[in-house]
């Protein structure tokens, strides 16, 4: 099982990396703040005005460390890897499976089928954790309803991205009610994103942009070209596959993480920023503290219920990557996504 490797995340601004022998340095007016060896990592995300010396760009493309740059807010810029690695014929693979639209619509449906049974544990475990409310019952029942129709869908992924939005819309309709601490700074009237128009928005998406930094390191990772996806159409540089993966993870992983944080008053209206046009976003306190509690849950350990076998929360996008690439290869007689107990 591959080692759950840490990322290093640099928010502090007007920063510099810069490699010092088999070690990545971090220093700002030239304090050294932190000393990190290479071996340790497996990717660098830096935000804001974040500088980094080529010569530390060459050794992490050496050693596989990929290096991420985001803007202040957290949307991305660029990212720096090394020569692509991989199985050649895996990738082809995956080609085939995209020219195919059954293939492809199979594999896009289990994506799908992950992102709603995992929508609907977050709001049945808000209803044991808290009680229901009208609104909950009804999410869930709507979404369980979505869930029958795409199981019994074709394998077509224009309608079944249909679908996927419908139970999305019916998800954040109810996601105030899984809100049970400062509800008037965190409540959201839909999901918004460029730019978002709210804390809760802002929230869930510097962490969706996490996420997304996870999946697709953990699909280059086995091989496979995070660009050609099954559900998300495909766009030049965009990384479809990456969107594909994260939806398994988007309600247990990045909400969930939020909604800890909102529910046990770690982030109050005071850690959130608005700008003359309504964007919001996190403060560069706010930032440290999501970082802190996103690493906490990675470490968290968890039963596979496919593998039935105990991993690093960190661990299942690379985990659900290498089940995707055996099905590719024809190991596998179906992609089985992740779904959390």
């Amino acid at each position: 099982m591959r080692k759950l490797l840490n990322t290093l995340y640099v928010t502090t601004q007007e920063t510099y990396l810069r490699k010092e022998g088999e070690t990545v340095v971090v220093e700002k007016d030239k304090q050294v703040l932190l000393r990190l060896p290479i071996h340790t990592l497996q990717g660098i995300v830096t935000f804001g005005n974040v500088m980094v010396s080529p010569y530390l760009l060459n050794l992490c493309a050496e050693r596989g460390v990929c290096v991420s740059f985001m803007s202040e807010s957290g949307k991305f810029l660029a990212r720096v890897t090394g020569p692509v690695s991989g199985n050649v014929l895996l990738r082809l693979a995956q080609m085939r499976a995209y020219e195919e639209k059954d293939k492809k619509g199979d594999i896009a449906r289990s994506f799908v089928i992950g992102k709603l049974m995992n929508a609907r544990n977050v709001v049945q475990r808000r209803i044991r954790d808290h009680g229901e409310t009208l609104m909950l019952r009804e999410a869930s029942d709507k979404i369980l309803d979505v869930l029958r129709r795409v199981r019994d869908s074709p394998p077509d992924a224009e309608r079944l991205r249909g679908l996927e939005g419908e139970a999305a819309a019916v998800y954040f309709g109810a996601f105030n009610d899984l809100i049970v601490s400062e509800l008037e700074t965190f409540s959201m009237e839909s999901r918004s994103r460029r730019p978002p128009m709210d804390p809760m928005n802002a929230l869930l998406s510097y962490l969706y942009t996490l996420l997304a930094h996870d999946c697709r390191g953990a699909l280059e990772g086995v091989g496979l070209d995070p660009q050609i996806g099954f559900l998300h159409e495909v766009r030049s540089g965009r990384p479809s596959l990456a969107l594909d993966l994260m939806e398994e993870f988007r309600a247990v992983l990045a909400d969930r993480v939020a909604l800890s944080l909102v529910n046990l008053k770690q982030l109050g209206k005071r850690d959130f920023k608005w700008s003359e046009s309504g964007a919001v976003t996190l403060s560069d306190d706010a930032r440290k503290t999501v970082l802190l509690a996103w690493q906490r849950r990675k470490q968290e350990m968890i039963m596979h219920p496919f593998l039935e076998e105990k991993a690093p929360v960190g661990l299942l996008p690379h985990l659900q990557a290498l089940l995707l690439s055996r099905h590719l290869r024809g190991d596998m007689d179906a992609y089985p996504p992740y779904i959390q107990k």
